[in-house]
């Protein structure tokens, strides 16, 4: 069974930064991108930014120049800091993993629980 963990959301005024992190376990063959989604109240769930296996990132243009995201492949986790923080980053913040269980299995999309960031102005 996979599980993916995120953790460090919470309240920050504008202009803060907050680092998220998302830890990956279980049953895993490998990992190939990895990213974080945001679903803000009455809104779409979007991209927020993406990295491949081999560090490749890609990131919303609303987010960019503010917010980065990494990874340690050899602890199955991807962050994302977030610098000079709005009030419309406002959201439940999402972990994904587009991975594989065993040698044989496709890859599969898994998700995190969710972690909450609340910006206040």
């Amino acid at each position: 069974q996979v599980q993916l963990v995120e953790s460090g959301g919470g309240l920050v005024q504008a202009g803060g930064s907050l680092r998220l992190s998302c830890a990956a376990s279980g049953s895993i063959f490998s990992i190939n991108a990895m990213g974080w989604y945001r679903q803000a109240p009455g809104k779409q769930r979007e991209l927020v930014a993406s990295i491949t296996s081999g560090g490749v990132t890609n990131c919303a243009d609303s987010v960019k120049g503010r917010f980065t995201i990494s990874r340690d492949n050899a602890k199955n986790t991807v962050y994302l800091q977030m610098n000079s923080l709005k009030p419309e980053d406002t959201a439940v913040y999402y972990c994904n993993a587009d991975l594989k269980v065993s040698y044989s299995s496709g890859y599969k999309d898994y998700w995190g629980q969710g972690t909450q960031v609340i910006v206040s102005s």
